[in-house]
């Protein structure tokens, strides 16, 4: 490989994962930064790293002379530049290649050419490739309305209209009648303007609830283009995907039609001269009928599940690895042929992948601004974390909030799901709104779970304001099982499942729990699930009691797993099929049997303790533990005294009132009536 210095025209994630590549393969690895990112984790974990400009992305990693600059500076050979940002820009591919670097992506015609929606179309007609029925003018830029009006009667509603130029939702309408079909046309060719500097549109035949399902392919310079299997990326908002899975679950995608569309894929890229990685997109009707839809001229956000599903020779002859699309990337663009056929591609089980992001699922999905206090992903053998952040790194206002994708791996669906669903109950992240909450509300959801997945699907199930059911008050009592040799002082043994008196008869000990919820990591308030467990004279009997739920129980040890739980009476005695994880010190992993689910233990209702945890940061008072504030009664500037209620929150259904450590002035307030807080967060800070 004559690559021997790769600079990566990008941030977060992408840049993280193409980095881990560089590393494998003996690159040096060069990163850029904005002011914004100045000590990002894409910087700490390159080689080298290199200033582009101030944090607005059209002033660095938007700016081509910077990034340019800055490969000369480097030294380096070429350039990846990921996806988003100027991945998919034609004159930033071409002024890569007059610089003298090696581009790795296709060729600036083919992006140029695939990049506009109308002339894609058109070569995938002349290919054969099944294209969605529609009409695409001639016309460039302003367009005669009225036209575009008597073709969407000829095609019948609804119709779609979109940006020539795009992607991403932007500048594109769905028109159910006749009536609307004006003014959207004149907001869609607005929108397409302003995002992409060209207001042409398009129409197509609307297609409702398709599945959305798209096939990776990778060429080399010497003509070869194969597919490397499909992905479903159904599930969206706002013509965002938010999970993706490989291979697809759709009934009516059989092996033959499976075979078509790979086939269609492939003659997709021929057509288009198509080299290194790309994607080909479908929808796919409820007959089975594709169309093709576009093409993404750039690596995927969700390669990820290509690869955990993929395996291919890397040398001919070879033995069988696990995919390294970036790797392919990489020998590609410096000219090495494909080391294997078609037949050669191997898959087997399942992959599901989610984006976790900053944001509010409660409240429009809007961005969470802030720093990242604690960032753990789970960890086991068939996770894969593509992080962009750790803790103490900050979500800003310049960049898209994503902060990591969460990959999952089974033998199969089912498998799949259910460690996806283990996997989120196990994520922790604090100091920024996520949406672990709502991707863990996705992963159970029975339409989801059987596969019964289309583009309408958040649309058809998800209300946040729907009430969010608790979990059955058996997955609280098996966390109270686990926990019981730490529920008071004076128990013992520390380890529950050695020889010891963990309560005097009688004794009760009292635990309490939150639950994930679909718009919040954890809910802080309503919640709430109690347990009491009672300790009889019979050895290994317990009394449980919860809201609406009692039953005598048999705690004993499973080595090296914990409590394994049998129910000696009420409406379903049996034994309980009990797996508790403790991935950190509060939160808990439960599984029912198929069931998973998530909580975190919270400490009993102690005033003192709770005053004593806001204020042990002298100046800085911290929320001790998850809550919602319903007072502020100061503000910044303020001079206040030892003792001064500055901060009312609810937690555990009752109020708490965080004061002022000592005397001195309000000099950091960052939190508002209503808000939600996670434990730990910061209140307030007094300065003396």
């Amino acid at each position: 490989m004559t690559i021997r210095k790769l600079l990566i025209a990008n941030r977060g994630e992408i840049a993280v994962r193409v980095i881990r590549t560089c590393r494998k393969l003996g690159i040096t690895s060069v990163a850029v930064y904005s002011d914004a990112d100045a000590g990002a984790l894409h910087v700490r974990e390159a080689d080298e790293a290199l200033w582009i400009g101030p944090a607005p992305a059209v002033e660095s990693y938007l700016s081509i002379p910077a990034i340019l600059d800055a490969a000369r500076r480097a030294g380096a050979d070429a350039l990846h530049p990921g996806y988003g940002f100027l991945s998919e820009r034609a004159p930033f591919a071409a002024a890569v290649g007059e610089a003298g670097l090696i581009w790795v992506g296709p060729s600036p015609e083919a992006i140029r050419t695939l990049g506009d929606k109308i002339t894609a179309k058109r070569i995938m007609d002349a290919a054969g490739v099944p294209t969605v029925p529609g009409y695409y003018s001639s016309e460039r830029g302003v367009q005669d309305v009225g036209r575009l009006q008597a073709e969407a009667d000829r095609i019948g509603y609804p119709v779609l209209i979109k940006a020539a130029a795009g992607g991403g939702g932007k500048g594109m309408r769905v028109v159910q009648r006749a009536a609307d079909f004006a003014p959207a046309a004149e907001g869609a060719a607005r929108e397409a303007a302003a995002a992409f500097g060209d207001s042409t549109v398009f129409l197509e035949k609307y297609v409702i609830n398709p599945r959305h399902v798209e096939f990776q392919i990778i060429g080399d310079s010497a003509g070869t283009v194969l597919h490397l299997g499909e992905r479903e990326c159904s599930i969206q908002r706002r013509h965002q995907k938010v999970l993706e899975e490989s291979p697809s679950p759709a009934p009516q995608l059989d092996a033959a039609r499976r075979a078509a569309m790979g086939q269609a894929a492939v003659l997709a890229g021929q057509a288009a001269g198509y080299t290194n990685a790309g994607t080909v997109e479908f929808i796919l009707d409820a007959e089975g009928n594709y169309y093709f839809l576009e093409m993404n001229t750039r690596l995927q956000v969700e390669h990820p599940v290509t690869e955990a599903v993929t395996l291919v020779p890397m040398q001919a002859g070879g033995p069988l690895v696990p995919l390294d699309l970036v790797e392919l990337q990489l020998r590609v663009a410096a000219g090495e042929p494909l080391p294997f056929a078609q037949a050669d591609v191997q898959r087997r089980g399942h992959a599901i992948e989610v984006r976790v992001y900053a944001e509010d699922a409660a409240h429009g999905f809007l961005p969470s601004i802030g720093r990242i206090r604690r960032f753990v992903p789970p960890q086991a053998g068939w996770v894969r974390n593509d992080s962009g952040v750790a803790a103490g790194d900050a979500v800003s206002i310049y960049y898209d909030p994503m902060l990591a994708k969460l990959i999952v791996y089974g033998p199969d669906r089912p498998t799949a799901v259910q460690r996806l669903t283990h996997a989120l109950a196990a994520y922790e992240v604090s100091g920024v709104i996520t949406n672990l909450g709502f991707l863990y509300w996705l992963a159970g959801r029975p339409a989801f779970v059987a596969g019964d997945t289309d583009t309408g699907f958040l649309d058809r199930y998800f209300d946040p304001a729907a009430p969010v059911p608790p979990p059955p008050a058996e997955a609280a009592v098996a966390a109270a099982a686990y926990d019981l040799p730490a529920a008071a002082p004076g128990l013992r043994p520390a380890n529950p499942w050695t020889a010891g008196t963990w309560a005097q008869a009688g004794q009760d000990l009292t635990f309490q729990y939150v639950y994930l919820t679909p718009t919040g990591t954890i809910s802080p308030v309503d919640g709430m699930l109690t347990v009491r467990l009672s300790r009889t004279t019979e050895p290994g009997i317990w009394q449980a009691t919860a809201p609406g739920y009692q039953a005598r129980l048999h705690i004993a040890a499973v080595p090296g797993q914990g409590p394994a739980v049998r129910r000696l009476d009420g409406d379903a005695p049996g034994d309980w099929v009990v797996t508790v994880d403790a991935p950190t010190a509060e939160r808990r992993v439960v599984t029912l049997g198929e069931q998973v689910y998530g909580l975190r233990r919270v400490p009993p209702p102690d005033t003192d303790t709770l005053a004593h945890a806001a204020q042990a940061g002298e100046d800085t008072l911290e929320a001790p533990m998850p809550g919602k504030i319903i007072q502020v009664l100061v503000a910044v500037g303020d001079r206040v005294s030892e003792g001064r209620r500055l901060v009312v929150m609810e937690a555990m259904k009752m109020e708490f009132t965080i004061k002022a450590p000592h005397d001195g002035q309000v000099t950091r307030l960052p939190v508002a009536v209503g808000q939600l807080v996670e434990a730990g967060a910061v209140l307030a800070e007094v300065t003396e």
